[in-house]
């Protein structure tokens, strides 16, 4: 079971600078090495204060320096905001940087608002997306490549810098969308997953579509296919830090919404105002759905939603909102030292048995 860092890089109001925001961005990073994660994922957003990780490459490409070991993976580039020859070229360049630690997560957007800004239509969103997913392999295995499609064109072209990993860096893909899902599995890609605040109910539903996606393909969910979870989860005795940690995670998903339906309220153009929705789920239920609690509380969880779902990899969301920085640090230092070794630990145990 591999573990990462999600690292949404969020900025709850104006007491947090964005000087702030992305150097503990950094920070978490490294602790997380330190700590013994196995990857740090980078978000993609723009224009507002949901996100402020507009370059996930670039963010790698710093950290790589930061770094020696841990895995860094953008979680996702939004692709219909490239130009395709630019992303490849940047693509190597962050493989290159990070001497192949580059791990490659693409995703086609949801948020209209970015793609109004960027003088993209989200109706061509999936279209390409897809065309994309053709040009990638070519770009960076071919010495010389053309693509010539619906939406895309490339003149005969090569790229400068190369990966290092052949034939190219694993490739991640998020979708709510089953058929984009289902050409992953198709290419071999890994698949990244969510149920969001949502709890066991909502995992075992992911799991059986999962299964289904993978059967349409011809594939075998858990022989065939890599795929990680998202998840939120906080180990403490200190039931206020627990509460701060779920207030955070519930405005995550209020802006996250705000933005995707199109409600999103601010004064200023920038600063999304943080309204309860219909969709709010109080601490309580967030108390039973999530990993939160005590260690032995987070590791019995853990261990039952892994059971559901069996994913290859849990990605942890560690810096939502304002989470007080040294308390996160801190927390990540505990699940490198106590709660990762138990997890592991007792699949190991359960797979001998």
């Amino acid at each position: 079971m591999e573990f990462g860092v999600f690292i949404l890089a969020q900025q709850r109001g104006y007491h947090q600078t964005s000087f702030e925001v992305i150097n503990n961005s950094i920070e978490q990073t490294v602790v997380a090495e330190q700590a013994g994660f196995d990857t740090a994922w980078y978000a993609e957003h723009h224009f507002n204060n949901y996100s402020l990780s507009p370059s996930p490459l670039m963010t790698i490409a710093h950290a790589a320096g930061k770094t020696s070991r841990i895995r860094l993976g953008t979680a996702v580039c939004i692709l219909p905001l490239y130009h395709p020859a630019r992303f490849l070229a940047e693509v190597g360049f962050a493989d290159t940087v990070s001497n192949g630690r580059l791990e490659l997560g693409v995703g086609q957007g949801y948020q209209e608002f970015e793609f109004e800004r960027f003088g993209c239509s989200i109706e061509n969103a999936s279209e390409i997306y897809n065309e994309f997913l053709d040009i990638i392999p070519m770009g960076l295995n071919q010495h010389t490549f053309e693509y010539k499609g619906k939406h895309l064109n490339i003149p005969p072209s090569s790229i400068a810098v190369r990966c290092v990993q052949k034939p190219l860096p694993p490739m991640w893909v998020t979708s709510g969308n089953p058929n984009l899902l289902g050409r992953a599995v198709r290419d071999g890609h890994n698949l990244f997953v969510t149920s969001l605040l949502n709890g066991n109910d909502a995992i075992r539903t992911l799991r059986g579509k999962m299964e289904g996606i993978a059967s349409k393909e011809g594939k075998d969910l858990d022989k065939d296919v890599k795929f990680g979870f998202l998840r939120c989860g906080y180990a403490s005795d200190n039931n206020a830090e627990i509460d701060a940690y779920l207030d955070n995670c519930r405005f995550q998903r209020r802006i996250s919404e705000s933005l995707k339906y199109r409600r999103a309220q601010t004064d200023d153009g920038y600063m999304v105002k943080e309204v309860p929705s219909e969709t709010d789920l109080s601490f309580e239920q967030l108390r039973k759905n999530l990993p939160v609690g005590s260690v032995n509380q987070v590791i019995d969880k853990m261990l039952e939603e892994i059971s559901i779902l069996k994913p290859k990899h849990i990605a942890l969301q560690t810096q939502l909102g304002d989470f007080d920085q040294k308390t996160m640090l801190k927390q990540i230092e505990l699940w490198g030292s106590t709660i990762i070794p138990a997890i592991r630990k007792e699949l190991g145990n359960r797979e001998a048995a």
